[in-house]
C-alpha cells in the first residue's frame, strides 16, 4: 500500500511539474517571440545590435535554454543535486556549454551556468530547511503538555546528550568546510539569477514542499508505528538543544587579505557568502582581490563635506602614478569590468604604475560628513563641484600618500624626494570625467595652484554637445524650461528602492538569456541615447548597479549639460541670474572654459569614437581645435568605437594606445608639472602665434 501511494504521488508530482513548467515556458516563448518580431520592424536595429558581442538576430518563438534539471519537460531536481555534489572539480573551474548547446542557443551564451546552478541548490536547501523548522515548531505546540510532563525525567539525560553533541563537532566542522567549498566558485563569478530562473526555482520549491508534506502525511497515516518512533527520536533531540551548524554557507566567512587605509600591512577582512536573493553585489574591492591584485580603500573628504571613495591598486614604491576617473552613471567598476586582460586599471598596474580609481560624489547611499543632510541638499551640485571639489580633493590625497610613501621607502632618493612632487601623475578620464578634469586644470591655473598632473588622456570627453540628435535636443528644452518645477521633486536620477534595483539586476541576466527581449531593450535604450550602439544591456549587468547602491546623476548635472548644449560653449554652471554668477565667477556670465585653454601646460591626448552618438567625434574635434589654437601640446585619434566601448568593452588596440601615451611621460624632478607661471605660458602662446 505504501509503495502504491508513493508511486501515485511521484507520478502526480511529475505531471504537475511538467504542466507548470510548460505553462511558464510558453509565456516566456511568447514574450521573447513578440519582442523578436517587434525588433525586426524597428529601424536601425542592425547597427544598434552590433554593440552586443556575438549578437545574431533570429526572430523565432523559441524560449531560453532551460537549466539542466528541467530538460525534456520533466524535473529531476533530486538527481541534479546529487550530480552537483559529486562533481570532482566544481570549485576550481567554471563549466562552459558544449558546442552542441552553443548551436542550439539563439542568444549570447552565459558562461556562468554552474554558478547559477550552485545558487539554486543553496537556495533550495535553505528554503526547504525553513519549511521543516516551521512545521516542527507548529507540531511542538501540540505536544507541549507531554513535553512538560516528561520534562523532569528527561532532564536526567541532558548531560549524556550534551556529550554526544560535542562528539559530533568534527563532523559539523567538515560540513562547514564542504559547504564553503561548494560556494567558493561563486566568489569570482556572476551570482545572479534572472527573474525567469527565480520563477522556475520557486515552482520547483513549492511543488517539492507541497508533495513532500503530502507524502509525509500519507506515510504517517499508513505507518503509525514508524511515525511514533520518529516523534520520540525528534522529541529527545529537541531536548538536547538546537544545533548550531548551518545547513548552508550562509554563516560561513573566510579571511581575505585587504590593505587598510592607514596601515600598509595586510589585514583580515571577513567575507560572507550569504546571497539569499542571488544578485551580483560585488564591489570593486571584491573584483580586484579575487583576481589576485592588491587593494586599498581611501576615504576622501571634500571641502564641502562630501565623502568620496578613492580606490587603489597600490605599488607603493612606484614613481609612475595613473589616476582614472569615470563618467556619468558610472563608477570605478568600469575600469576593471573586463578582467585582467581587457581592463585599463590592470594593464597600467602590470606596466609598473601605482593605480588610483576615483569615484565622484553621487551614490544612492549619500555619504556626507553631515549624516542628517537632506536628499535635496545632497544632490544640489553640478559639474562645477566635480571639477572644483571632487578632483582637487582626490589629487591632493594622492599627493599626500605618494610623498609620504616615497620618502619612507626610498632611502637612496632623499634629494629627489625633497622636491615638491617626487612622482609623475597621469590622468585617464572618460566622458563627464574628461570635462571635469579639464575644468580642474584650468581653475587650478587661474588660482595659480599646482595641478600636479603630467599628462591627460581623455576618452570621448564631454564639454561640447551641440552636435547631437533630436532626442538630446528635446531633453535640452525640457531641462531648461521645466527645471524650476522639477528640481524640488526630482533632485537626482537613480533607481529609488532596493527592490527595483534588485529587479533591474535580475532582469539584466534575463536580457542575456532571452535574445528577443534583450535586443528590444538594447534598441529602445539606444534610441533614447541618440542611436549609440554601445552594449547598454551589458552595462546594466555590471555589479555596481545592485540592490544596495548605484551611481546616480543629480538634476543640476543634467541641467548643466543642457546649458552647455544650448550655449554651444564649454561653460561652467549658470546660476540663473547675473548677481549669482557675479558672486561666484566675478562676471555676470559663467566662465567659458574654452577661452582658457591657453592655461593648459601639459600634453593632452584626445580620443573619439567613430560610432559614438552620445559625444560625437565632431565635439571632440572641437576640443582639439581650441587647444591647437591655444598652443596646447595636443593629439587627436579616432577609433571605431561607441561611447561605452572605451571602458566596458575589451579593446586591445585602445589599451595599446593608452599605454603608449602613458609611456611618453618620463620621470624628472627638475620641474614638476603645472608649475609654469601664467605669464610664461601667455608668452609662449603669443610667440607661437607670431
Amino acid at each position: 500500500m505504501q509503495r502504491l501511494v508513493d508511486h501515485v504521488l511521484a507520478v502526480t508530482k511529475e505531471s504537475v511539474k511538467t504542466f507548470t513548467y510548460e505553462s511558464l515556458n510558453n509565456v516566456v516563448r511568447l514574450i521573447n517571440g513578440v519582442s523578436a518580431l517587434l525588433l525586426t520592424i524597428l529601424p536601425g536595429n542592425s547597427s544598434i545590435l552590433e554593440g552586443i558581442h556575438g549578437w545574431e538576430l533570429r526572430p523565432a518563438f523559441r524560449g531560453p535554454r532551460l537549466p539542466r534539471w528541467m530538460e525534456d519537460g520533466v524535473s529531476s531536481f533530486n538527481q541534479f543535486i546529487h550530480e552537483l555534489s559529486v562533481e570532482p572539480n566544481a570549485s576550481s573551474s567554471v563549466e562552459y556549454s558544449s558546442q552542441e548547446d552553443v548551436d542550439e542557443n539563439i542568444g549570447p551564451m552565459s558562461p556562468l551556468l554552474q554558478s547559477s546552478r550552485a545558487s539554486r541548490v543553496s537556495s533550495f536547501t535553505r528554503q526547504s530547511g525553513n519549511w521543516v523548522h516551521l512545521l516542527r515548531y507548529i507540531f511542538s505546540w501540540f505536544i507541549f503538555p507531554i513535553k512538560f510532563m516528561l520534562g523532569i525525567p528527561l532532564y536526567l539525560y541532558g548531560s549524556r546528550t550534551t556529550s554526544g553533541s560535542l562528539q559530533s563537532s568534527p563532523l559539523r566542522a567538515t560540513k562547514r568546510l564542504q559547504s564553503l567549498k561548494d560556494h567558493f566558485v561563486q566568489r569570482a563569478t556572476d551570482r545572479r539569477r534572472g527573474v525567469v530562473e527565480d520563477l522556475h526555482l520557486a515552482i520547483e520549491i513549492i511543488i517539492e514542499t507541497v508533495f513532500g508534506f503530502v507524502h509525509k502525511a500519507a506515510h504517517c497515516l499508513l505507518s503509525p508505528i514508524v511515525t511514533f518512533t520518529e516523534v520520540v527520536k525528534w522529541f529527545f533531540s529537541c531536548m538536547s538543544g538546537p544545533e548550531d551548524v548551518p545547513a548552508d554557507a550562509s554563516g560561513v566567512s573566510v579571511p581575505t587579505d585587504t590593505l587598510s587605509e592607514n596601515d600598509p600591512t595586510p589585514r583580515e577582512r571577513q567575507t560572507s557568502f550569504y546571497h539569499s536573493l542571488n544578485t551580483d553585489a560585488r564591489t570593486c574591492q571584491d573584483v580586484i582581490t579575487e583576481l589576485g591584485y592588491p587593494y586599498e580603500a581611501l576615504r576622501v573628504v571634500t571641502n564641502d563635506g562630501y565623502i568620496l571613495l578613492l580606490e587603489r591598486i597600490p605599488r607603493r614604491d612606484a614613481r609612475k602614478v595613473v589616476y582614472l576617473q569615470h563618467g556619468v552613471f558610472d563608477s570605478s567598476m568600469g575600469w576593471i569590468s573586463n578582467g585582467v586582460v581587457g581592463s585599463p586599471a590592470f594593464a597600467a598596474y602590470d606596466q609598473g604604475y601605482d593605480v588610483f580609481l576615483g569615484n565622484f560624489r553621487g551614490l544612492v547611499s549619500r555619504e556626507h560628513v553631515d549624516s542628517n543632510i537632506s536628499p535635496r541638499q545632497y544632490w544640489r551640485y553640478s559639474i562645477n563641484e566635480h571639477g572644483t571639489q571632487d578632483i582637487p580633493a582626490i589629487i591632493q590625497k594622492i599627493h599626500e600618500i605618494k610623498v609620504s610613501e616615497l620618502k619612507n621607502s626610498q632611502a637612496g632618493f632623499e634629494e629627489e624626494c625633497e622636491s615638491d612632487q617626487p612622482y609623475k601623475l597621469c590622468a585617464i578620464s572618460h566622458s563627464l570625467g574628461g570635462a571635469a578634469i579639464l575644468m580642474y586644470v584650468i581653475t587650478q591655473r587661474i588660482e595659480e595652484k599646482p595641478h600636479r598632473l603630467s599628462r591627460l588622456i581623455l576618452l570621448s570627453p564631454a564639454g561640447f554637445h551641440h552636435d547631437s540628435n533630436i532626442v538630446f535636443t528635446v531633453m535640452e528644452y525640457v531641462f531648461l524650461v521645466l527645471s524650476p518645477l522639477l528640481i524640488p521633486f526630482v533632485p537626482a536620477f537613480y533607481i529609488p528602492t532596493r527592490f527595483f534595483r534588485m529587479l533591474v539586476n535580475k532582469l539584466a541576466r534575463d536580457f542575456h538569456n532571452l535574445p528577443g527581449v534583450g535586443g528590444l531593450v538594447q534598441t529602445l535604450i539606444s534610441y533614447v541615447v541618440g542611436g549609440d550602439s554601445s552594449n547598454w544591456v551589458g552595462a546594466l549587468g555590471l555589479s555596481h548597479y545592485n540592490m544596495n547602491d548605484m551611481p546616480a546623476v543629480s538634476f543640476c548635472v543634467a541641467l548643466h549639460m543642457a546649458q552647455i548644449k544650448r550655449s554651444r560653449k564649454f561653460i561652467m554652471f549658470d546660476y540663473g541670474s547675473a548677481a549669482s554668477n557675479m558672486e561666484v565667477y566675478g562676471s555676470p556670465q559663467p566662465l567659458d572654459l574654452g577661452e582658457y585653454y591657453l592655461l593648459i601646460d601639459i600634453p593632452v591626448d584626445l580620443v573619439a569614437g567613430q560610432k559614438d552618438n552620445v559625444i560625437r567625434p565632431s565635439m571632440v574635434r572641437k576640443h582639439y581645435g581650441l587647444m591647437t589654437d591655444a598652443g596646447v601640446d595636443v593629439s587627436y585619434n579616432e577609433f571605431e568605437y561607441a561611447h561605452l566601448d572605451f571602458t566596458f568593452s575589451h579593446r586591445e588596440e585602445l589599451l595599446t594606445y593608452v599605454m603608449s601615451r602613458l609611456m611618453l611621460v618620463g620621470y624628472s624632478t627638475k620641474q614638476p608639472a603645472g608649475q609654469k607661471s601664467l605669464r610664461n605660458r601667455r608668452n609662449e602662446v603669443q610667440s607661437s602665434s607670431h
